[in-house]
């Protein structure tokens, strides 16, 4: 057993540490040789104010100056030579200190070119026999190299890898390194790891301090890897345990209830659904179904295709409530498709004996009154309405279960505003938004996520086909064929009215030019986002009664409405488009049993444009065409940054590192329900950071 002075120095040791190591945290950066007010304050503009700051300041990339060979080089890329002067440079002056200086080396066994600008005065140095390093761009075609350093001598010093920071002000790479150097220095050996030794044995990760090293002052090309593979491990892990506290705190606080469905009867509403349930929508009810039954409250997010049934499963679900003697209420984004789930619901339900209503912004009065009074009395089993069911006057007797459609159109609040209308009802977030899993775990990692990645029996792939704008006429000529069936088509522009800046085909042109065309043949309409509301609602009301033949609309038609009868859509300038989006809108169309076409009108000057264009036509996928989208633009261009609580990692990306991602998640998830983790002093840094972060006191990650 320790005596007790043992125990007293061993504790005075480890007080004395932890001054240090907190002391070290707060140390400000102008303890470091060379760093004063000025440079300071640059620093302090980059969010570096202490030397943990500084050494926690990732490159965003490394410079190689490894000596290549030109033959291994490909054209393009920036490559480090050896190579004796084999002419006197020639110099050309462009003006007031702008010069461009060419010389001919021989590097290995090549003749090639070197040309540097804005360095003159190293004609002199230049001599015929000189050796010499060159770094800069290789063009293989015109066999030339455009130099970012010259140095005179063969290497033999400096790094094979530099990193590259960025900076702010007048700082300059060299003189940030030396301090960085410096911080490396003092902060050597006084650092606590924030990753338990387990984990690092586990996955073979470097400790804190050769990671810091290897990112800042790499030996070779694996340091480099080795390094950012432990941060990008680190940072993912720390993200993911934030989501998983928070799903674990939302648990053992937020009371649910128990939804106690008559499974009899719901196998009887199944039967009488006039269409085999595909497995995907049978998974997809089982996972809700379980979560109904749990003493916690559901919180789940369905994802499905546009057209993959996710109103069907919708309404098993909210009968399940309503076997069990509760009331369901679903809230859609707009009039027009709160109108389509009532007809289909009713069509379903009313059979069963289940009273179904709508509530909406133009409800008039009398009838109003009697929903209201219809949900406080418990008469009315589902309501189903627009943002007009979350007014203070909408009051339920037993709310049990809330359904929103297309979540991302509302906003946290209004979500929140409905479900406390209820004692803890269970929630369901349906999307038609397909979102690849990395960015579903990521984004909506405190929510279950169920998808329906499967389409209906029977359902026609929409033909889709991609035509230069100089093939406008023989579109439209598809088009009237459509129209002289007896169908309807879209047609899709960028922008409302003309641009000087962006050459896209607005709307207003657009429907005036087919309004010409068609001329006493067909009706045409228009709808864009300035219009108001009544005005839109008429347009796509005339427009589903088969009143309109021709919708010519910008982006607003994207959301839901089902007009069984349009089998056409032709989208302007294509290519200013994301996949997802024109996914979302090629889904307007093929919701009928007559095949449908898409027709994408673009001229992209970009290879990526070009890319999604073919992707387009190849698959009606919309989970692959979103993971395409985000190797193409990245998460944040999909979310936007703002609206989606996608954090801004120093080294992680959330399209390469995914598999990363997916272990640091399940990591995660088995951490915060380990005593161990709450306890150990292991895993106090880990802890201290989830405190800080404020989920434990259950608010949301962003």
């Amino acid at each position: 057993m320790l005596q007790h002075q043992q125990v007293k120095q061993l504790l005075q040791n480890y007080l004395e540490r932890e001054f240090v190591l907190k002391q070290m945290e707060l140390e400000a950066v102008t303890e470091l040789k060379g760093i004063g007010k000025e440079t300071a304050d640059q620093l302090a503009e980059m969010g570096i104010y202490t030397i943990k700051d500084l050494v926690m300041y990732f490159p965003y990339r490394h410079e190689d100056f490894r000596i290549k060979d030109l033959v291994e080089t490909p054209h393009n890329e920036r490559v480090t030579v050896e190579a004796r002067v084999e002419s006197m440079p020639s110099v050309f002056f462009m003006g007031r200190n702008k010069s461009r200086l060419q010389v001919t080396v021989l590097a290995g066994r090549h003749l090639v070119k070197v040309v540097v600008f804005n360095q003159h005065y190293l004609r002199e140095k230049l001599t015929p026999g000189t050796i010499i390093t060159v770094t800069g761009k290789w063009d293989r075609g015109r066999q030339a190299i455009t130099a970012s350093s010259v140095k005179v001598g063969p290497k033999t010093t400096g790094h094979d890898f530099e990193p590259v920071y960025s900076l702010k002000g007048n700082l300059r790479q060299p003189r940030f390194r030396k301090f960085m150097r410096s911080a490396l220095d003092v902060t050597a050996g006084q650092m606590e790891d924030p990753l338990p030794r387990d984990l690092r044995n586990r996955y073979q990760l470097l400790t804190l301090e050769e990671a810091l090293e290897g990112i800042h002052f790499p030996k070779d090309s694996n340091h480099i890897k080795q390094a950012r593979r432990r941060f990008v491990y680190e940072e993912l892990l720390l993200f993911q345990l934030r989501i998983q506290a928070l799903r674990k705190t939302r648990k053992d606080h937020e009371q649910g209830i128990v939804i106690d469905y008559d499974v009899q009867k719901l196998r009887e509403f199944i039967q009488t659904i006039p269409f085999e349930l595909t497995s995907a929508q049978k998974r997809v009810v089982n996972e809700i179904c379980r979560d109904l039954k749990s003493p916690y409250r559901m919180n789940r997010l369905l994802q499905g295709d546009v057209g993959s049934g996710k109103t069907v499963v919708a309404a098993i679900a909210l009968y399940a409530a309503v076997t069990a003697g509760f009331q369901g209420a679903l809230m859609a984004p707009t009039e027009i498709l709160a109108e389509q789930h009532l007809a289909s619901l009713e069509s379903w339900l009313e059979p069963m004996g289940v009273k179904v209503a709508l509530l909406s912004g133009s409800t008039k009065t009398k009838e109003r009154r009697e929903i209201l009074e219809g949900l406080h009395n418990g008469s009315i089993d589902l309501i189903i309405g627009t943002h007009a069911l979350i007014q203070p006057d909408v009051v339920f007797k037993n709310l049990g279960f809330v359904i929103t459609d297309e979540q991302h159109r509302f906003g946290v609040e209004q979500r929140r505003i409905l479900r406390d209308k209820g004692m803890h009802p269970d929630v369901l977030f349906m999307t038609a938004t397909p979102i690849p899993r990395t960015m579903a775990i990521t984004a909506f990692g405190e929510m279950d996520v169920s998808v329906i990645d499967e389409m209906p029996v029977g359902r026609k792939e929409i033909e889709t086909h991609w035509l230069k704008k100089e093939q406008w006429n023989a579109s439209l000529v598809k088009m009237e064929m459509e129209l002289k069936q007896g169908r309807q088509a879209y047609i899709i522009c960028p922008l409302i009215e003309e641009s000087e800046k962006l050459d896209v085909q607005n709307a207003v042109e657009v429907f005036e030019q087919l309004a010409t065309i068609f001329h006493k043949r067909y009706n045409v309409g228009l709808l864009h986002g300035r219009l108001h509301p009544d005005e839109k609602d008429r347009v796509m009301r005339e427009f589903k009664d088969g009143k309109i033949h021709v919708l010519v609309s910008t982006t607003v038609v994207e959301v839901g409405v089902n007009v069984p009868n349009a089998t056409y859509m032709l989208i302007y300038d294509a290519d200013r488009f994301g996949l997802a989006q024109l996914h979302q809108l090629r889904g307007r169309v093929g919701r009928g049993e007559h095949q449908s076409y898409c027709v994408l009108l673009a001229n992209p000057k970009t290879d990526e444009g070009k890319e999604r264009m073919m992707s387009m036509t190849e698959t009606n996928d919309g989970f692959r065409l979103a993971e395409k989208d985000l190797e193409l633009r990245g998460p944040g261009d999909m979310f936007g940054k703002k609206q989606s609580g996608l954090p801004d990692f120093k080294l992680a990306d959330l399209v390469h590192d995914y598999r990363v991602l997916e272990v640091a998640r399940q990591d995660a998830a088995q951490l915060v329900y380990d005593d161990r983790f709450w306890n150990d002093d292991e895993f106090k840094y880990l802890r201290e950071m989830l405190e800080e972060s404020g989920v434990l006191s259950g608010e949301r990650i962003d």
